[in-house]
C-alpha cells in the first residue's frame, strides 16, 4: 500500500505495546519531522503521571485530556503522533485522526503483548494503570473490547515479528 501524496501527519494508533512510541521516534527522525506521544503531552499539560490522572480523576477526565491534546496536535502538520492505546475509543478521535492525517494501526499478537508490557514494566509498577492486576488476563479482555477498535485507519501493520526498524522502513517505504 502506498500513500498518494506525503500526509499532513503520520498518526501511529494501537494497543499497548504494539510499538507506537518507538517506530515514532524512528519516522519522526527519518523525516525529520517533529515527533508527539500524546501521553507524553498530556503529562506535560496536565503536570502530573497518567497513573497520578487514573488515580484522582478517573478514566473519563483521562480520556478527556487525550481528545483536547489530539485536537492541538493535529491542528498543525508534519507531526509523526503516537497515540495512547485506547485514544480510538472515542469517536470525535476518530474522526479528527482520519481528518488530520494518515492513520496507521500498529498490531501485535497476544503473547508479543504480553512480553512487551511486562518487559517495559518488569516490576510492576503500575505504569499501564489498564494493567493493574493480572496482566495477562487484562490484556486478554481489553483485546476482546477493542477488537475492531482500529479498523478504521488507513493501513495496518502487525509487528509481532518485526523489529521497529523494520516497521518504521516498511511505513517510509509506503509513504515514498
Amino acid at each position: 500500500m502506498s500513500v498518494r501524496a506525503k500526509p499532513r501527519n503520520v498518526i501511529l494508533v494501537g494497543f499497548m505495546g504494539t510499538g507506537k512510541s518507538t517506530v515514532s521516534r524512528l519516522l519522526a527522525g527519518r523525516l525529520g519531522w517533529e515527533r508527539i506521544d500524546t501521553d507524553d503531552e498530556i503529562v506535560r499539560q496536565a503536570g502530573k503521571t497518567i497513573p497520578d490522572i487514573f488515580a484522582e480523576e478517573g478514566e473519563a477526565a483521562f480520556r478527556d485530556w487525550e481528545s483536547r491534546v489530539l485536537q492541538e496536535v493535529l491542528a498543525g502538520s508534519r507531526h509523526i503522533v503516537a497515540t495512547g492505546g485506547g485514544a480510538v475509543l472515542r469517536e470525535e478521535n476518530r474522526r479528527l485522526m482520519l481528518a488530520g492525517g494518515w492513520v496507521v494501526a500498529l498490531t501485535a499478537d497476544r503473547e508479543t503483548l504480553l512480553r512487551r508490557v511486562t518487559e517495559a514494566d518488569p516490576a510492576g509498577t503500575g505504569a499501564r494503570p489498564l494493567l493493574k492486576g493480572d496482566a495477562a488476563e487484562r490484556i486478554d479482555r481489553l483485546l476482546r473490547t477493542r477488537r475492531h477498535a482500529y479498523d478504521f485507519a488507513h493501513a495496518t501493520v502487525d509487528t509481532s515479528g518485526r523489529t521497529p526498524a523494520e516497521v518504521a522502513e516498511l511505513l517510509l517505504r509506503w509513504m515514498l
